[in-house]
């Protein structure tokens, strides 16, 4: 499905296109599933005001799950007929998932978990990238309290349950009845950032002192609300940093504040295999039980992609949209 122009309302085009050959250090991938996420809509909207857009037309998609038909002459490590999954594509000059094919760099994918589906599988490697590379750059570890904001979102229900996986307490916010019934759900303690002020959450579940780790999944203004809930030497992660913020607070609590942008290594080429090890360390989590994607209830062909970005875009879905092939 190819993006001939950018734009909000732009349509996609159902092409035929070369198959993909793989370099020396990539794998032929049949795509089964791929996943939309905030950034998909964000390029196709913005185009190249966006640096980090593809050139148009453009072929988008980042994630997705697949087999392996092919290998390049310098791969090892997989084989043909593996299962795998990534982020692997739909920036820059790399074109993107939703198509049939992907020629992907094996130090962007890794084994696929046994124990889910190529639509399970296909919702994770964007959101769980970023939510581990924050929880581990913010020194996650057992006994501490971690508090999520948009603990429903694609981003925060993996960073809740990774942040439990490592033996913290766990709190989040939400919004409303559904978003907190699936916080409880997956083992967090759920916060309703419209009835509750952050004072007031702070002073009943830290006794004021404030949280250990903050993971901020939701940004602009309410990167003030973080650095207000954590405790002091704190560590704030956020994913959603395009703002300019007075740090006054966050110099005076002596709080650390970590910007997670997981396309670096996509973007630059730079330590790639960052996310193999962490693909590859979710797929050990997810093998174990200890986390499962939530997935929008709604069903898209890859001949529906618009309605897949209409569907993220509304804000009306719960779960992670997914396009299968």
């Amino acid at each position: 499905m190819i993006l001939k122009e950018y734009g909000s309302d732009s349509k996609f085009e159902l092409t035929e296109i070369a198959k993909p050959q793989p370099t020396e250090n990539e794998v032929l991938i049949k795509i089964a599933a791929s996943s939309v996420n905030t950034v998909d809509t964000m390029i196709r909207a913005m185009g190249k005001d966006l640096l980090l857009s593809p050139d148009s037309p453009a072929l988008l998609g980042m994630d997705f799950a697949g087999t392996i038909e092919a290998l390049g002459t310098e791969v090892t490590g997989f084989n043909i007929g593996d299962e795998v999954y990534g982020c692997a594509g739909g920036l820059a000059n790399l074109p993107g998932t939703l198509a049939e094919y992907i020629s992907a760099d094996t130090q962007l994918i890794a084994l696929k978990p046994k124990n889910l589906s190529m639509r399970e599988a296909a919702a994770l490697p964007l959101v769980a990238i970023t939510a581990l590379e924050g929880l581990e750059r913010a020194g996650i570890k057992a006994g501490q309290k971690v508090l999520v904001h948009g603990g429903s979102g694609g981003v925060g229900h993996v960073a809740l349950q990774l942040a439990k996986y490592y033996g913290a307490e766990v709190y989040s916010t939400g919004g409303g009845d559904r978003q907190t019934a699936l916080i409880e759900s997956l083992g967090a303690t759920a916060i309703n950032y419209k009835t509750e002020k952050v004072e007031e959450y702070v002073e009943k579940h830290t006794e004021g002192a404030g949280f250990d780790i903050v993971y901020d999944s939701v940004g602009g203004a309410n990167m003030t609300n973080s650095f207000n809930a954590a405790k002091l030497n704190g560590h704030v992660v956020s994913t959603v940093s395009l703002l300019e913020l007075d740090l006054t607070l966050a110099h005076f609590k002596g709080l650390s504040l970590h910007v997670v942008f997981m396309l670096i290594p996509m973007l630059h080429n730079h330590r790639r295999a960052e996310h193999n090890r962490i693909l590859t360390k979710i797929t050990e989590i997810i093998e174990e039980g200890k986390l499962r994607p939530i997935l929008d209830d709604n069903h898209y062909s890859l001949a529906e992609v618009a309605e897949a970005h209409a569907r993220l875009s509304s804000g009306e879905g719960m779960g992670k949209v997914v396009i299968e092939n």
